[in-house]
């Protein structure tokens, strides 16, 4: 219940059969949109193939009525045969519901009081996707594995949530992680999902960040272009070691923990001025950090007389070393992301054809969205606005009700003495606020 509220509060539901409609058939019974809202709501509360709809199916007063396993087959399939142009619409109610969602939230919303001192953050980091059977563009992965290697973007929440995706691109096992042309197409598309921008550049109010596998002229460039500010991992050349000596005692700065506070052993500089910067955007900075690395870790070639260095640049003018380094480490939330996404859908890819696991991608979107929502708009006052899902699973989304009839109304009755029914009646009074709105 807190799903499907979520997806009529949000607008999803409305938006997703309106932008499907083309692909309904003449006398249908099952709505497009619907079969892809229940497959959405499969996804989040567990599921991980299109059978699994078979949970959502049992319960038609809860849900309603869904589709067959045929008939949902047959739309994934109708839906891959003009992938681009399904996808487009998949993602345009995506953003509407976006927008809706952002708005209810009020000062809760990402992207409330965003500025260029506290800009909205958007993480991208590709991640790996095995292949139990052959399927089409599977291939062998730099781990030595099988699969596919999906490139994904993600707006993020800061502490107070689990952050939200906005595009998923899936490739083939063998993509390279540092590809330009992709990261500029996840991000083109990232961009398009934030609400009030799909026309014009993002502006300095954004803030995309990538690990070392954006370390690249046109991907920076193009960040460049967009006006927004980037924090990009960067590869430091071969002599970095010589420059790193010429840097003065007395500029190093220490850097700070996750808590903002001086970490020992721990200390940032800036190498911009040392550095040969020909053909790399005008205005980019490079921050170095360099560390005692913990007992046991294996030095590499790269470190310099004993400590771990790490790089990033950055086009940011404003801030404090240390505050950018830490920005920039906090990149790291990205990598949590995409494992909550695997934990709803995204560990296999279940079908055969390429176009119908995009159509599939983009349901693991819709998915962890709904989520992410329902905890904006119902728990934001509460520690579950950073329950991942398996918390959630357990706690809220199964506790056990029954269905009552009477006074030709039905109704759910939750077990008054389940730990967390308080919490979830007070999830769903919420919501219903926002749906009378």
């Amino acid at each position: 219940m807190l799903l499907t509220k979520t997806a009529v509060v949000t607008g999803l539901t409305h938006g997703l059969s309106a932008a499907l409609g083309r692909w309904r058939k003449p006398f249908a019974t099952h709505d497009p949109g619907k079969i892809v809202s229940d497959l959405a709501i499969t996804l989040a509360l567990g599921g991980d193939c299109l059978a699994d709809v078979a949970l959502v199916r049992s319960e038609p007063d809860v849900y309603g009525k869904v589709a067959s396993d045929p008939t949902i087959s047959r739309l994934i399939s109708l839906l891959a045969a003009d992938a681009p142009t399904a996808l487009k619409a998949i993602n345009d109610a995506r953003a509407e519901a976006r927008a809706r969602a952002w708005l209810l939230a009020g000062e809760q919303a990402p992207h409330h009081a965003a500025s260029v001192e506290q800009p909205l953050v958007v993480d991208v980091d590709a991640t790996l996707v095995t292949a139990h059977s052959d399927k089409e563009h599977a291939k062998p992965t730099s781990k030595k594995g099988y699969g596919f290697h999906p490139l994904c973007a993600f707006v993020d929440h800061g502490q107070e949530g689990t952050g939200e995706p906005l595009a998923i691109l899936l490739r083939p096992g063998n993509a390279g992680s540092n590809k330009a042309t992709d990261h500029i197409t996840v991000l083109r598309q990232a961009f398009r999902q934030l609400p009030g921008l799909p026309n014009h550049r993002p502006g300095k109010r954004v803030l995309a960040r990538v690990d070392g596998a954006g370390y690249s002229h046109d991907l920076l460039n193009w960040l460049t272009g967009q006006r927004v500010q980037y924090s990009v991992g960067f590869t430091l050349p071969s002599d970095a070691s010589l420059l790193i000596e010429k840097i003065p005692d007395r500029v190093w700065t220490s850097a700070y923990d996750a808590d903002r506070q001086p970490r020992k052993g721990a200390w940032v500089a800036e190498l911009t001025g040392l550095l040969n910067l020909t053909g790399w955007p005008a205005g980019m900075r490079v921050i170095i950090r360099k560390e005692r690395p913990h007992p046991g870790a294996q030095l590499t070639i790269t470190d310099v007389d004993g400590h771990r260095i790490t790089a990033f640049a950055t086009n940011t003018t404003r801030g404090q070393l240390a505050d950018l380094e830490l920005r920039h480490r906090r990149r790291a939330r990205c990598e949590d992301r995409i494992r909550l996404a695997k934990d709803t859908g995204l560990t296999n890819l279940p079908l055969y054809s390429f176009a119908q696991n995009q159509i599939w991608c983009a349901i693991v979107a819709l998915a962890c969205e709904l989520t992410a929502w329902m905890q904006l708009l119902a728990l934001h006052n509460e520690s579950a606005r950073r329950w991942e899902p398996k918390r959630l699973r357990y706690r809220l989304f199964t506790i056990p009700a029954v269905l009552v009839r009477g006074s030709r109304q039905v109704r759910l009755r939750y077990a008054g003495h389940h730990p967390w029914a308080t919490l979830l009646i007070s999830a769903l009074t919420a919501l219903s606020i926002l749906d009378s709105t």
